[in-house]
């Protein structure tokens, strides 16, 4: 089969986040079952910011058994890149059916486009909070404007899929109320198990001479950054956080500098480590010797990154908000708290550090549901499932 997976970023981007991943797991998973398969992406670089398009990089490229084709981005507004060019790359390949992930960008209304004009069978995922995301109330005037722009290219995008792949229970009821519910199939996100082996010494690295408990993300006010130095405001001169720090890795998306602000005035820090821009093998590795994972998230859809810490056997503290009780399982795999709740953030964090057992069973709990559920090869297996029964 000849398949086209359409997204705003690609290779080697990979500080972009979820999308892009499962559009690079997919490719290879599918790939590897000798199915041809071509991402269609733009150039986005990530030289430390989400803004850098490098010409430099290959148009074509091969990635073990698949193919990325890269177009230049003429202009972005936000995290919407404009690159007509791959309205005529699309158009010169052979595709039996496209899959475009991440509604919102002019990729997906390109593959809708080419879908219609080719007559292709067109699939949808999201990964980006359709209609929930709190961006859409609560930023300026001029990304509302935008987002209302979007607004009817999204809805043709959506009218063209034959099928809408959502990554949980929470994102089905999302689309139900803008298209027909036959049309939605649920399958969950996967991570690629293979792919998780550390290769760094992250503690020698960094010098980091301590245990450590990890939040991994965007540096961005929806990830809940400064709840979590509010609870590490109040538990700072704990007993057990003279032997333990909280290590902060991702790459700035507008809440860098309050967050360094917060961390001078409240003297925090002997026990925050900033790392920032980490590459891939880095992050892996800071999974594989982290006591536990922490993300304080105001939204998440699908969050892929508690199940890549699962694989190393380190249960998440999280929370209780939208799409997040659909991948991780409260007491069970995971603790979640009340969204921005500080308090019992402090408390959740110091209950696993004082209870080893505890933290080694939930780890233990997410390893077996990722090996189950949660990983790439059995995605890619019921998403192949879908294209061959709409191919047929």
């Amino acid at each position: 089969m000849k398949i086209g997976i359409i997204c705003p970023a690609s290779l080697p981007a990979t500080q972009f986040g979820g999308i892009l991943f499962l559009g690079v797991d997919l490719a290879r998973e599918l790939s590897n079952e000798k199915h041809q398969v071509t991402i269609y992406t733009t150039d986005l670089d990530f030289a430390n910011n989400p803004k850098t398009f490098n010409k430099k990089l290959p148009k074509e490229e091969n990635i073990q058994n698949f193919k990325i084709k890269r177009s230049h981005v003429w202009f972005s507004i936000k995290l919407f890149f404009i690159n007509p060019g791959m309205y005529f790359r699309m158009m010169n390949d052979q595709h039996d059916v496209i899959h475009t992930i991440g509604i919102r960008s002019f990729q997906s209304f390109i593959a809708a486009l080419v879908a219609r004009k080719k007559k292709i069978p067109l699939i949808v995922s999201d990964q980006g909070g359709l209609t929930t995301h709190p961006d859409l109330q609560n930023k300026g005037i001029w990304t509302k404007i935008l987002y209302k722009i979007q607004s009817p290219m999204v809805q043709f995008v959506i009218n063209r899929a034959k099928k809408i792949i959502a990554a949980n229970e929470y994102e089905k009821k999302i689309f139900s109320k803008l298209t027909d519910e036959n049309k939605i199939e649920v399958v969950r996100n996967g991570i690629n198990l293979e792919n998780m082996k550390a290769t760094v010494d992250f503690k020698k690295k960094y010098a980091i001479n301590h245990d450590y408990f990890l939040f991994l993300g965007r540096f961005h006010e929806v990830k809940g950054l400064d709840t979590l130095l509010d609870a590490m405001n109040l538990i700072k001169n704990h007993p057990l956080m003279s032997t333990t720090k909280l290590v902060i890795m991702g790459v700035d998306f507008g809440f860098e500098k309050k967050m360094l602000k917060m961390i001078k005035e409240m003297n925090l820090d002997n026990v925050v480590k900033i790392i920032k821009n980490p590459p891939r093998e880095d992050v892996i590795s800071a999974y594989s010797e982290s006591e536990f994972l922490v993300l304080p998230s105001r939204w998440e859809l699908s969050p892929l990154t508690p199940l890549e810490g699962f694989a190393f056997k380190k249960p998440t503290i999280s929370t209780k908000a939208h799409g997040i009780p659909y991948t991780l399982h409260d007491r069970k795999d995971s603790i979640l708290v009340e969204s921005e709740n500080f308090k019992e953030l402090s408390d959740v964090i110091i209950e696993l550090l004082n209870d080893k057992m505890k933290c080694e069973r939930l780890g233990m709990e997410g390893y077996e549901y990722v090996h189950k559920e949660c990983n790439s090869r059995k995605m890619a297996k019921q998403i192949l499932n879908i294209y061959e029964k709409i191919v047929k």
